[in-house]
């Protein structure tokens, strides 16, 4: 059976080693990119596009991902006791979300649509790794925001915490095969609870950090975190790029070196350190704010900050002292507005518009958006919608969901959490908001299968009671029938995608290689100009069996070209890459697949 992967981005950009011919080119060993014998297909990420290519005009991004931020941890949304000016300053010049959503009340499942643009009920992650499927990956058919700026030549980075498996560099879930250049931080979920690391991933090596050895607290890993995204904003503030920063403040345990104005709080020692966490959030944004200000980058760099769910209350802390959720009602873990609704602000001086919005928006819409304002394709099979015309200057419309959908399916529970959900945490839930209803309803187990007369559906108007004190289920029996059979519509339990970029497949026949490769276009737009092109090591022959260029690949088409290989007498296996080019909307995107053939 043929297996697929991707390309890790970033490598397939090497220059070839020998010269090419037409559309066929040889080159050497590239390092990094896990080996797979032939026959197989291989499906890739984005490659890099040399920066001299991309017009200067093309903003930057620092998209920064808190980890269990409550919708009421910051200033500018309520907050009273934490510090956050540097935040609240952002929220006052920027734009400020109302009703901005992760997809999901946990983690991993509200990570992977952040990134992929697929809901709670698409996406390949929908469960924590504590749930039945275990540590969460993503796959060779995932395609993230950074793999769709990798194309147009954007350096990307991930910062702090990735958060699915396993853990180890050759595999298709790591950052570096899904589209981020660099990354420094935490692979897995569990392993991203540790503020003291014994160790943090540096690309696909493990970096040692001695002074945390034996359990001592020598080195925080947030300052690190922080020294590292500087580091990267330092290093290519002269070209477009894409810096994900995902600190892992402040999820449990709460732990901070330096609690500052709150030492002398009469809290308990977890809710100091919670505070000073956020505040430490708050000081690294500013920071990097700073550093983009000191390069004069900053009117050209779009800053977005949001959190992947409600408020936690692991380790003693006590997120109602705090008031973590706002005026919502609920938690982490919850799929009331307070376990899933989060703060979202978007700035960037002379370009993103101050005021408030309260347009509901997923966190799915990240992709398209940074796809549009960078002028990149995307998926037209993804959830997400841009709102790319909220963050430019004028009276731009942003298309609106028909209805937002969020899963839940939890074994982990907390006592707020349970309480909140009336003892049902540990059930199966579903919620799907359409206008300002919103629908809740829970399984008899976790079981999704099990007839809808056994599920318990509560009914809310939001407009009326943002808190969902008030169950209008019985009294609006038909609504709420409605918004279950959005539910069970949203859900698919294979969802299949379109195929996106490149695709490579190598049969052995007689001593050579039969390699065909496909270029498929799974945007919502034609691309122009196509072009495939082979490379292999320099002492094997490579001859094309047809066309490799193409005039228009329209959206959901693809264009094939096949070449014949030959290996040298000497070598039983070889890299071959297939690179594809097209235009889109006038510029260059590239994609490619690469995978080793053996005899």
């Amino acid at each position: 059976m043929p297996s697929r992967r991707r390309f890790l981005a970033g490598t397939a950009a090497v220059g070839a080693t020998g010269a090419a011919a037409g559309c066929v080119a040889h080159e050497g060993r590239k390092a990094g990119v896990r080996e797979v014998a032939a026959p197989q297909t291989s499906r890739p990420s984005a490659p890099v596009v040399p920066a001299a290519r991309t017009p200067s005009r093309r903003p930057n991004f620092v998209v920064v991902l808190a980890d269990d931020l409550g919708y009421g941890e910051l200033g500018s949304y309520g907050q009273k006791l934490i510090d956050t000016p540097r935040l609240d300053a952002l929220a006052a010049e920027g734009l400020r979300f109302t009703d901005a959503y992760a997809a999901a009340p946990v983690c991993a499942p509200s990570r992977c649509s952040f990134l992929t643009g697929l809901h709670s009920g698409h996406a390949t992650v929908r469960e924590n790794p504590w749930g039945p499927g275990g540590q969460g990956a993503l796959t060779e058919d995932d395609f993230t925001f950074a793999e769709a700026l990798r194309a147009l030549g954007y350096r990307t980075a991930l910062v702090g915490k990735w958060g699915f498996g396993p853990e180890r560099p050759d595999q298709p879930s790591h950052p570096n095969s899904r589209g981020f250049e660099q990354f420094y931080g935490y692979l897995t979920h569990k392993h991203a609870h540790e503020y003291y690391p014994t160790y943090l991933w540096d690309n696909g090596r493990k970096q040692d950090i001695p002074e945390n050895r034996d359990g001592a607290r020598g080195t925080y890993a947030p300052d690190l975190i922080e020294d590292r995204a500087l580091g990267f904003v330092d290093a290519h503030k002269d070209e477009p790029f894409l810096l994900f920063l995902a600190p892992t403040v402040p999820h449990a345990p709460s732990r901070a070196p330096r609690l500052g104005s709150y030492a002398d709080e009469p809290w308990t020692q977890p809710n100091k350190a919670h505070a000073a966490q956020v505040t430490g959030l708050d000081t690294l944004v500013g920071n990097i704010v700073d550093r983009l200000r000191t390069h004069g980058i900053d009117r050209r760099t779009v800053v977005l900050v949001t959190s992947d769910n409600g408020p936690h209350e692991e380790g003693g802390t006590d997120p109602d002292l705090f008031d973590g959720n706002g005026p919502l009602r609920g938690y982490k873990r919850n799929l009331y507005e307070g376990g899933i609704r989060v703060p979202l602000i978007a700035w960037s001086p002379q370009r993103v518009p101050a005021g408030t919005t309260d347009r509901p928006t997923p966190l799915t819409d990240l992709l398209p958006t940074l796809a549009e304002l960078a002028g990149a394709p995307a998926p037209s099979d993804i959830d997400g919608l841009s709102v790319a015309p909220l963050l430019s200057a004028g009276d731009g419309e942003a298309a609106r969901h028909d209805h937002l959908y969020f899963y839940r399916n939890h074994s982990g529970v907390t006592a707020r959490a349970d309480q909140v959900d009336r003892g049902r945490a540990r059930r199966l839930a579903e919620a799907v908001r359409r206008g300002d209803l919103k629908a809740v309803r829970f399984a008899p187990g976790q079981d999704r299968k099990a007839p809808d007369g056994r599920w318990e559906v509560e009914l809310y108007d939001l407009a009326r009671d943002p808190g969902e004190r008030n169950d209008l289920a019985g009294a609006r029996p038909a609504q709420a029938e409605a918004l279950v059979r959005l539910m069970r519509s949203s859900w698919v339990d294979d969802h299949r995608r379109k195929p996106y970029g490149v695709s490579l497949q190598v049969a052995s026949r007689n001593g050579k290689f039969l390699v065909t490769a496909a270029f498929a276009n799974g945007s919502a737009r034609p691309w122009t100009a196509a072009r495939l092109a082979l490379t292999a090591p320099d002492s094997w022959q490579v001859r094309s069996l047809g066309t490799v260029t193409t005039d228009r690949i329209r959206s959901g088409g693809r264009f094939a070209a096949r070449w014949e290989v030959t290996p040298a007498a000497d070598t039983d296996q070889g890299r071959l890459t297939a690179r594809g080019t097209a235009t889109h909307a006038g510029a260059v995107v590239t994609y490619a697949a690469q995978v080793l053939a053996g005899k």
